[in-house]
C-alpha cells in the first residue's frame, strides 16, 4: 500500500499544478501530509518530517540558491553572462550548446554538489540560448543530467564514497569503471537533451526576472573578468575536495583557509563579492529592494519555496519506511548485478535523495554481496557504480534538484516530467546497461 499512496501522490502533483495551476508549494506541502496520514505515521513523526524536511533542504541549499541568483543578476545586468556566452558560441558553435551544457555539468558536479552546480551555471546557460536564438529546455536539460551523472557515480561525491566504504570497494577502482560508464551515460543523456527535449520550446528570456539588456563589449565586462564569480566558487570547492581526498591531517592555516573558503555558501559568498566588481561604478540603487538584488531574490523567493516543499515531501517519504519496504521487497529476486541498481532505484524514485539511496542500497546489499557472486575489487566497484546509476532513476516531485531544474528552466510540472524525469531514467539506464556489459567481460 504504501507504494500505492505514493502512486496516488505523485498524480495528485501532476494534476493540481498542471491542470489546476495550484502553487506548487501549496501541492507538495498538502500532499506530503496526506501521504503521511494514509501511510499510518503518528503525528508527531508528520510534524517532525515537515519541520525537518523544509529546513534541511534550505539549510543546505537555501544559502546557496539566494547567493546563485545574486551573481546571476549581476551577470545579466552588466552584460557579463552576454560576453561569457559570446566567447563559448564562437568555441562552439550555435548547434552544440547542450553539449557544451552537459559536459561542463559533468565536469562541475564531481565536486560540486549538482544543485550548486545547476545555479552557477544557470545564467550563463540562458545567455547562451538566448544569444544563439534556441530553446532554453534542451540545453537545460543535458546541464541538468550531466550534473547528475557524474554526482551519482563518481567520487568525491559523498554518496559513492559512501557506498564504497560500505562495501569495501578500492575508489580507484570505482573510478576507473565509473569513467566509461558516465562517459557513456552522458552521451545517451545529450543526444536525449537534443534530439527529444529540444523539440519543447522555452523562451530564455522569460525564465527568472526581467529581459537583460543586450550590453555590447564598451559597456560590458571583459570576459576574463567575468568568469571569475563562476569559476572561482567552482575552484575553491574542488580545493576543498582534494584536501579532504588527500587526508590533509595537520591543522595549518592553509588547510584552515582552504576548508572555510571551500565551503559552498562561502565559496558563494566570494563569487558574490568578484560580481560586485563587474559593473563599471557599483551603485548602491544595484543592490536595493528595487535594484538587481531586489528583483533577482523576489524571482527566486517562489523556487525556494518550492524546493523546501520538495524536501518536506522527500522526509515524509524518508521517515515513512518506504525505502526498508521496497529494498526487502526487491531483495527477494534474483537479478544479479541488476539487483542493487533495482534497489536503489526503487529507494530513489520513493524518497527522492541520490545520497539516500546510495548508502541504504549499500547497506542492503553489503551482507549479499557474496551470495550474489560479487568477490572480486572491480566486481566491488561495479556495483558501487550500478547502485549510483539507480540512484539517479528517477527524478520527480520529491526531489528539490527537479524543482531547482524546473524552476529555473521556466519549466512546469509535467514538462518536468516529460524532460527531467524521463531523462533521468534514459541516463541511469544507459549506465547500468553499460554496467552490465562491464560486468560479462569481468565475469568471463
Amino acid at each position: 500500500m504504501p507504494v500505492v499512496y505514493l502512486l496516488l501522490c505523485v498524480v495528485l502533483i501532476v494534476v493540481l499544478t498542471a491542470r489546476f495551476k495550484i502553487h506548487p508549494f501549496v501541492v507538495l506541502l498538502v500532499v506530503a501530509l496526506l501521504y503521511g496520514f494514509l501511510a499510518g505515521m503518528p503525528v508527531d513523526l508528520i510534524i517532525k518530517s515537515v519541520n525537518e524536511g523544509f529546513g534541511g533542504t534550505l539549510g543546505g541549499i537555501g544559502l546557496i540558491i539566494i547567493l546563485g541568483v545574486i551573481i546571476g543578476a549581476f551577470l545579466e545586468n552588466t552584460g557579463g553572462a552576454y560576453v561569457i556566452a559570446e566567447k563559448i558560441l564562437r568555441f562552439v558553435g550555435k548547434k552544440n550548446v547542450a553539449p557544451a551544457m552537459g559536459s561542463m555539468g559533468y565536469v562541475i558536479s564531481i565536486p560540486v554538489f549538482a544543485d550548486s552546480g545547476f545555479l552557477l551555471l544557470s545564467p550563463l546557460n540562458r545567455s547562451l540560448c538566448k544569444k544563439a536564438g534556441i530553446t532554453l529546455s534542451g540545453a537545460a536539460i543535458a546541464l541538468g543530467l550531466g550534473l547528475t551523472v557524474s554526482h551519482t557515480m563518481i567520487p568525491p561525491t559523498p554518496g559513492p564514497i559512501a557506498a564504497a566504504g560500505i562495501l569495501g570497494a578500492d575508489l580507484g577502482q570505482v573510478l576507473l569503471v565509473g569513467l566509461p560508464v558516465t562517459l557513456v551515460a552522458l552521451t545517451v543523456s545529450i543526444l536525449f537533451a537534443m534530439f527529444y527535449v529540444s523539440r519543447i520550446y522555452i523562451d530564455p528570456a522569460t525564465v527568472i526576472g526581467e529581459e537583460p539588456p543586450q550590453q555590447r563589449n564598451d559597456t560590458a565586462p571583459s570576459v576574463a573578468k567575468s568568469v571569475l564569480p563562476i569559476f572561482v566558487p567552482i575552484v575553491l570547492i574542488v580545493a576543498k575536495s582534494l584536501v579532504k581526498l588527500a587526508g590533509w591531517e595537520d591543522n595549518s592555516f592553509a588547510k584552515d583557509a582552504i576548508m572555510f573558503l571551500g565551503e559552498p555558501f562561502v565559496a558563494l559568498l566570494v563569487g558574490v563579492f568578484l560580481a560586485l566588481l563587474l559593473p563599471k561604478k557599483l551603485e548602491c540603487s544595484m543592490l536595493s529592494m528595487d535594484g538587481w538584488i531586489g528583483k533577482a531574490l523576489t524571482g527566486a523567493a517562489s523556487i525556494i519555496l518550492i524546493t523546501g516543499a520538495g524536501g518536506i515531501f522527500g522526509k515524509v517519504l524518508q521517515n515513512s519506511g518506504i525505502a526498508e519496504v521496497l529494498g526487502s521487497t526487491v531483495t527477494q529476486w534474483n537479478l544479479g548485478i541488476w539487483l542493487p541498481f533495482l534497489i536503489a532505484a526503487a529507494i530513489k524514485t520513493a524518497q527522492g535523495s541520490s545520497t539516500v539511496a546510495l548508502i541504504t542500497t549499500a547497506s542492503i546489499v553489503a551482507p549479499l554481496m557474496e551470495v550474489l557472486g560479487f568477490t572480486g575489487g572491480f566486481e566491488s566497484a561495479l556495483v558501487v557504480v550500478a547502485i549510483g546509476a539507480g540512484s539517479a532513476v528517477v527524478s520527480h516531485a520529491n526531489d528539490s534538484f527537479f524543482w531547482v531544474v524546473t524552476q529555473f528552466s521556466g519549466m512546469d510540472v509535467r514538462t518536468g516530467y516529460r524532460t527531467h524525469t524521463l531523462g533521468t531514467l534514459v541516463m541511469g539506464v544507459s549506465a547500468a546497461l553499460t554496467v552490465y556489459v562491464l560486468h560479462l567481460f569481468i565475469a568471463a
